[in-house]
C-alpha cells in the first residue's frame, strides 16, 4: 500500500506540473497562415516546421470571430498542434449546421495540402475537432457528420442551439472533454450537463476561477452591451486543459504517454475535477459543483 500511495502523490505531482507548464506558451515558434487560399474565410495558426503534425479545426463562440481566438490557437500552435478556425457564421443568427459544416471542410484542407512553405503537413490520422460555446456544440455536430471520424472532441462551454447537439451526440462514439463552470451566470444557456448524459463517451469537467464566455480575447466593452468579455485566468485554464488532451488524443500512443492524465476521466485535473452528470438533477448537480469549487 505505501508504493501505491507514493505513485498515486508522484502521478498527481507530475500532472500539476505537466497543467502548470501548458498554461504557458510551447517550444515551437509559430506562424500564421490564412484559409482563404483554398476558398474558406478563416485562419491557419502551425508550427514553424514539422511533419505529420496532428490538427485540430476549432469553432468560434456566438457574435464572434476566429480573430478572437488568435492566442489561444497561437498557444495551441506552440505545443506542435495545427490549429485552423473558420471565420463564418459570425452574425446574429448563425447557423450550428453550417459552421459544423465549415469545421469539416477546415480539416479537408489543413490534411490535404502542404502549409507554410511546404514544409508543414498534418498527418490525416491524427485529427480533431474543438469549440467554445456556439462552437463547441458545432464542433459536435462537425464529428457526428465526418465520415471519416476525428480522434476527439474538445467542447468549452457547450451553448444551447437549434437543433440540438445532443440529438448528435447520442449517437456518437469519438471520446470528447466538456468543460462546464456553473459558478458563471452564462451557464443558463449552457447544455453541458445534457450534452454529456446523452455523449456515452464524453468526460464532464466543471472548471474553478473561470468564467464561460472568457476565452474569448479582446472584449474590453463587452459587459456593457451584454456580452462576455475576456478573462486571462479563463484563458490560461482552458488552452492547459485543451492542449494537453489534444496532445494526448491526437498524438498519444505507448511512446508518448506524457499527457495521458488530460483524458483519463479516473484522474482530477487542476481546477478541473470530474463530475457525473448523472449523479442528480442538473439542478442540484450544478450546486454541489459550486459548493465543491468554492475555495
Amino acid at each position: 500500500m505505501p508504493h501505491t500511495l507514493v505513485g498515486y502523490g508522484h502521478r498527481v505531482a507530475s500532472t500539476k506540473k505537466l497543467f502548470a507548464a501548458l498554461t504557458r506558451r510551447g517550444p515551437h515558434r509559430v506562424m500564421r497562415g490564412d484559409l482563404a487560399f483554398a476558398g474558406l474565410p478563416g485562419v491557419v495558426y502551425t508550427p514553424a516546421a514539422g511533419k505529420n503534425l496532428p490538427g485540430v479545426a476549432f469553432g468560434h463562440d456566438w457574435i464572434t470571430s476566429a480573430d478572437r481566438y488568435r492566442g489561444t490557437l497561437e498557444h495551441l500552435a506552440s505545443w506542435g498542434i495545427v490549429a485552423a478556425a473558420p471565420n463564418t457564421e459570425t452574425g446574429l443568427a448563425p447557423s450550428v449546421l453550417t459552421l459544423a459544416y465549415d469545421l469539416g471542410t477546415t480539416l479537408d484542407i489543413i490534411a490535404g495540402v502542404r502549409l507554410g512553405t511546404g514544409d508543414i503537413s498534418v498527418h490525416p490520422g491524427k485529427l480533431g475537432v474543438a469549440g467554445h460555446g456556439f462552437g463547441a456544440s458545432a464542433a459536435v455536430f462537425a464529428a457526428a457528420g465526418m465520415s471519416a471520424k476525428p480522434r476527439a472532441v474538445f467542447a468549452a462551454y457547450p451553448l444551447v442551439t437549434k437543433p440540438s447537439a445532443e440529438e448528435p451526440a447520442a449517437g456518437l462514439s469519438v471520446p470528447g472533454l466538456i468543460l462546464t463552470d456553473p459558478g458563471d451566470p452564462m451557464t443558463l444557456r449552457s447544455n453541458a450537463v445534457e450534452l454529456a448524459r446523452a455523449w456515452k463517451a464524453a468526460t464532464l469537467r466543471p472548471t474553478s476561477k473561470t468564467k464561460a464566455g472568457g476565452l474569448v480575447e479582446g472584449r474590453r466593452l463587452a459587459p456593457v452591451v451584454g456580452l462576455p468579455g475576456a478573462d486571462k485566468g479563463t484563458q490560461k485554464i482552458v488552452r492547459a486543459l485543451m492542449t494537453g488532451y489534444l496532445l494526448h488524443m491526437l498524438t498519444g500512443d505507448r511512446n508518448n504517454q506524457d499527457y495521458k492524465d488530460f483524458a483519463d476521466p479516473e484522474v482530477e485535473l487542476p481546477k478541473a475535477p470530474v463530475m457525473d452528470p448523472f449523479a442528480d438533477d442538473p439542478v442540484d448537480l450544478e450546486n454541489k459543483i459550486v459548493a465543491l469549487l468554492k475555495p
